[in-house]
Protein backbone atom coordinates (compact mmCIF):
# COMPACT_ATOMS: atom_id res chain seq x y z
CA UNK A 1 0.00 0.00 0.00
CA UNK A 2 1.31 3.43 -0.72
CA UNK A 3 2.17 5.30 2.33
CA UNK A 4 0.60 8.55 1.00
CA UNK A 5 -2.66 6.56 0.83
CA UNK A 6 -2.06 4.37 4.46
CA UNK A 7 -1.45 8.33 6.15
CA UNK A 8 -4.90 9.57 4.57
CA UNK A 9 -6.36 6.28 5.90
CA UNK A 10 -5.12 6.62 9.32
CA UNK A 11 -5.91 9.93 9.36
CA UNK A 12 -9.52 9.30 8.11
CA UNK A 13 -9.75 6.81 11.11
CA UNK A 14 -8.26 9.32 13.68
CA UNK A 15 -11.02 11.85 12.44
CA UNK A 16 -13.75 9.63 12.21
CA UNK A 17 -13.07 8.42 15.79
CA UNK A 18 -12.70 11.50 17.30
CA UNK A 19 -16.14 12.74 15.59
CA UNK A 20 -17.57 9.76 17.23
CA UNK A 21 -16.50 10.53 20.34
CA UNK A 22 -17.69 14.03 19.97
CA UNK A 23 -21.03 13.01 18.84
CA UNK A 24 -21.18 10.46 21.87
CA UNK A 25 -20.38 13.31 24.46
CA UNK A 26 -22.61 15.77 23.06
CA UNK A 27 -25.54 13.31 23.48
CA UNK A 28 -24.38 12.76 27.42
CA UNK A 29 -24.52 16.00 27.94
CA UNK A 30 -28.16 15.95 26.20
CA UNK A 31 -29.29 12.90 28.32
CA UNK A 32 -27.76 14.55 32.03
CA UNK A 33 -29.40 18.27 30.71
CA UNK A 34 -32.60 16.19 30.24
CA UNK A 35 -32.59 14.34 33.77
CA UNK A 36 -31.92 17.70 35.58
CA UNK A 37 -34.51 19.19 33.92
CA UNK A 38 -36.88 16.10 34.61
CA UNK A 39 -35.80 16.12 38.07
CA UNK A 40 -36.65 19.63 38.39
CA UNK A 41 -40.35 19.47 37.25
CA UNK A 42 -40.83 16.68 39.66
CA UNK A 43 -39.82 19.17 42.43
CA UNK A 44 -42.26 21.97 40.63
CA UNK A 45 -44.99 20.03 41.30
CA UNK A 46 -43.98 19.18 44.99
CA UNK A 47 -44.00 22.89 45.58
CA UNK A 48 -47.18 23.75 44.45
CA UNK A 49 -48.62 20.78 46.00
CA UNK A 50 -46.93 22.64 49.06
CA UNK A 51 -48.19 25.82 48.23
CA UNK A 52 -51.73 24.80 47.56
CA UNK A 53 -51.80 22.87 51.36
CA UNK A 54 -50.55 26.62 52.68
CA UNK A 55 -53.50 28.70 52.77
CA UNK A 56 -55.63 25.72 54.00
CA UNK A 57 -53.74 25.61 57.06
CA UNK A 58 -53.74 29.44 57.87
CA UNK A 59 -57.10 29.32 57.59
CA UNK A 60 -57.52 26.55 59.83
CA UNK A 61 -55.24 28.18 62.73
CA UNK A 62 -56.77 31.63 62.23
CA UNK A 63 -59.91 29.81 63.83
CA UNK A 64 -58.33 29.38 66.87
CA UNK A 65 -55.64 32.15 67.02
CA UNK A 66 -57.01 35.41 64.79
CA UNK A 67 -54.81 37.87 66.65
CA UNK A 68 -51.79 36.19 65.79
CA UNK A 69 -51.98 38.63 62.04
CA UNK A 70 -48.31 39.10 61.66
CA UNK A 71 -47.68 35.61 61.64
CA UNK A 72 -50.57 34.98 59.02
CA UNK A 73 -49.81 38.31 56.77
CA UNK A 74 -45.66 36.58 56.64
CA UNK A 75 -46.84 33.42 55.77
CA UNK A 76 -49.06 34.43 53.18
CA UNK A 77 -46.42 37.38 51.99
CA UNK A 78 -43.75 34.46 51.77
CA UNK A 79 -46.53 31.64 49.67
CA UNK A 80 -46.55 34.86 47.20
CA UNK A 81 -42.83 34.89 46.54
CA UNK A 82 -42.75 31.59 46.70
CA UNK A 83 -45.01 30.41 44.21
CA UNK A 84 -44.38 33.14 41.73
CA UNK A 85 -42.88 31.93 38.32
CA UNK A 86 -39.66 32.45 36.61
CA UNK A 87 -37.13 31.53 39.59
CA UNK A 88 -34.33 29.93 39.09
CA UNK A 89 -33.67 26.70 41.16
CA UNK A 90 -30.80 29.07 43.89
CA UNK A 91 -33.58 31.54 43.79
CA UNK A 92 -36.27 29.42 44.16
CA UNK A 93 -34.68 27.77 46.91
CA UNK A 94 -33.78 30.94 49.04
CA UNK A 95 -37.65 31.60 48.56
CA UNK A 96 -38.49 28.54 50.17
CA UNK A 97 -36.63 28.99 52.90
CA UNK A 98 -37.98 31.91 53.55
CA UNK A 99 -41.68 30.26 53.41
CA UNK A 100 -40.12 27.26 55.40
CA UNK A 101 -39.23 29.92 58.38
CA UNK A 102 -42.83 31.78 58.38
CA UNK A 103 -44.43 27.91 58.24
CA UNK A 104 -41.69 27.40 61.32
CA UNK A 105 -43.94 30.66 63.31
CA UNK A 106 -47.54 29.27 62.37
CA UNK A 107 -46.55 25.69 63.70
CA UNK A 108 -45.05 27.63 66.84
CA UNK A 109 -48.40 29.55 66.96
CA UNK A 110 -50.05 25.84 66.61
CA UNK A 111 -48.52 24.75 69.64
CA UNK A 112 -49.75 26.74 72.53
CA UNK A 113 -53.51 25.97 71.16
CA UNK A 114 -53.92 22.47 72.19
CA UNK A 115 -57.67 22.13 71.05
CA UNK A 116 -56.09 23.17 67.28
CA UNK A 117 -53.42 20.35 67.55
CA UNK A 118 -55.87 18.63 68.60
CA UNK A 119 -58.14 19.14 65.18
CA UNK A 120 -58.51 16.52 62.60
CA UNK A 121 -57.85 19.22 59.41
CA UNK A 122 -55.15 20.82 61.09
CA UNK A 123 -53.49 17.22 61.65
CA UNK A 124 -54.69 15.95 58.61
CA UNK A 125 -53.08 19.52 56.42
CA UNK A 126 -50.03 19.28 59.08
CA UNK A 127 -49.76 15.46 57.32
CA UNK A 128 -50.13 16.01 54.35
CA UNK A 129 -47.04 18.95 54.51
CA UNK A 130 -44.76 16.55 56.24
CA UNK A 131 -45.35 14.09 53.27
CA UNK A 132 -45.02 16.58 50.79
CA UNK A 133 -41.89 18.06 52.74
CA UNK A 134 -40.31 14.62 52.84
CA UNK A 135 -40.88 14.36 48.48
CA UNK A 136 -39.25 17.35 48.20
CA UNK A 137 -36.59 16.71 50.17
CA UNK A 138 -36.14 12.89 48.23
CA UNK A 139 -36.66 15.07 44.67
CA UNK A 140 -33.90 17.70 46.11
CA UNK A 141 -31.34 14.56 46.46
CA UNK A 142 -32.14 13.20 43.04
CA UNK A 143 -31.66 16.85 41.27
CA UNK A 144 -28.90 17.69 43.23
CA UNK A 145 -27.08 13.89 41.76
CA UNK A 146 -28.09 14.78 38.35
CA UNK A 147 -26.63 18.58 38.72
CA UNK A 148 -23.61 17.16 40.29
CA UNK A 149 -23.00 14.55 37.72
CA UNK A 150 -23.84 17.43 34.80
CA UNK A 151 -21.26 19.69 36.27
CA UNK A 152 -18.57 17.56 36.18
CA UNK A 153 -18.95 16.36 33.31
CA UNK A 154 -19.21 19.67 32.16
CA UNK A 155 -15.57 20.72 34.43
CA UNK A 156 -13.56 17.83 33.39
CA UNK A 157 -11.39 17.60 30.35
CA UNK A 158 -11.71 16.57 27.34
CA UNK A 159 -15.91 16.81 27.60
CA UNK A 160 -15.52 20.78 28.62
CA UNK A 161 -14.52 21.43 24.75
CA UNK A 162 -17.54 20.19 23.65
CA UNK A 163 -19.87 21.76 26.95
CA UNK A 164 -17.64 24.74 25.51
CA UNK A 165 -18.83 24.66 21.71
CA UNK A 166 -22.27 23.70 22.69
CA UNK A 167 -22.81 25.98 25.61
CA UNK A 168 -23.91 23.31 28.07
CA UNK A 169 -23.80 25.62 30.88
CA UNK A 170 -23.28 24.58 34.86
CA UNK A 171 -26.54 23.74 36.62
CA UNK A 172 -27.49 25.32 39.47
CA UNK A 173 -28.59 23.65 43.03
CA UNK A 174 -31.52 23.49 44.88
CA UNK A 175 -30.25 23.63 48.45
CA UNK A 176 -31.56 24.25 51.56
CA UNK A 177 -31.22 26.15 54.94
CA UNK A 178 -33.15 24.73 56.62
CA UNK A 179 -31.04 24.57 60.04
CA UNK A 180 -32.55 21.14 61.54
CA UNK A 181 -31.32 19.49 58.09
CA UNK A 182 -27.82 21.72 58.09
CA UNK A 183 -27.28 20.94 62.15
CA UNK A 184 -24.70 18.67 63.22
CA UNK A 185 -26.06 16.26 65.49
CA UNK A 186 -24.57 16.28 69.32
CA UNK A 187 -23.48 13.57 70.61
CA UNK A 188 -22.65 13.09 74.28
CA UNK A 189 -21.39 10.39 76.17
CA UNK A 190 -21.24 11.67 79.36
CA UNK A 191 -24.99 11.37 80.05
CA UNK A 192 -24.55 7.79 79.03
CA UNK A 193 -21.65 7.14 81.17
CA UNK A 194 -23.80 8.79 84.64
CA UNK A 195 -27.10 6.45 83.79
CA UNK A 196 -24.00 3.46 83.65
CA UNK A 197 -22.89 4.33 86.90
CA UNK A 198 -26.49 4.49 88.35
CA UNK A 199 -27.32 1.02 87.41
Amino acid sequence: MDPIALILVVIGVLVLILLLWAIATYNGFVKLRNKVEEAWRQIDVELHRRHDLIPNLVETVKGYASHEKGVFDDVTRARAQAAAAGSSPAEQAQQENVLSSALARLFAVAEAYPELRANQNFQQLQAELTNTEDRIAAGRRYYNANVRELNTKRETFPPSIIASMFNFVRAEYFETEDPAVRATPQVSFTDQGDADAAQ
